[in-house]
């Protein structure tokens, strides 16, 4: 299972009971075991006393997680900008491109890449 298809995979209770790690495997030297888990599962949660005590995931995960938060922080970010914005604080691309000295058909063959 690749990272993008566990981030994005439905979450069934199925799934999460599935998921549960009693603790007590880590001390009866199953660590290893349950890494392997992780590595094909893509997360487990450890329960300590019937509660969950951590979450272990795969790397992968943890960043693409990393980076939706911070892909969320940056539209409400946007979303904020754009609700106090103004007409004057825009600016109509034909004056920037004239201002930069730049005619509309210097860019018909311009390859831009937004990511």
């Amino acid at each position: 299972m690749k990272g993008a298809d566990i981030m994005f995979e439905k979450i069934t209770v199925s799934r999460v009971l599935n998921s549960l790690v009693p603790i007590s495997r880590f001390n009866k030297g199953e660590a290893n075991k349950i890494f392997e888990e992780v590595r094909e599962t893509g997360f487990k949660i450890v329960v300590k006393n019937n509660t969950p005590a951590c979450v272990l995931l795969k790397p992968e995960l943890y960043e693409q997680m990393l980076e939706a938060i911070e892909e969320y922080r940056l539209l409400l970010e946007a979303e904020r900008r754009m609700e106090k914005a103004k007409e004057d604080d825009f600016i109509p691309q034909e004056k920037v491109l004239s201002d930069l000295g730049i005619i509309s058909t210097d860019l018909e063959n311009v390859d831009v890449e937004i990511e």
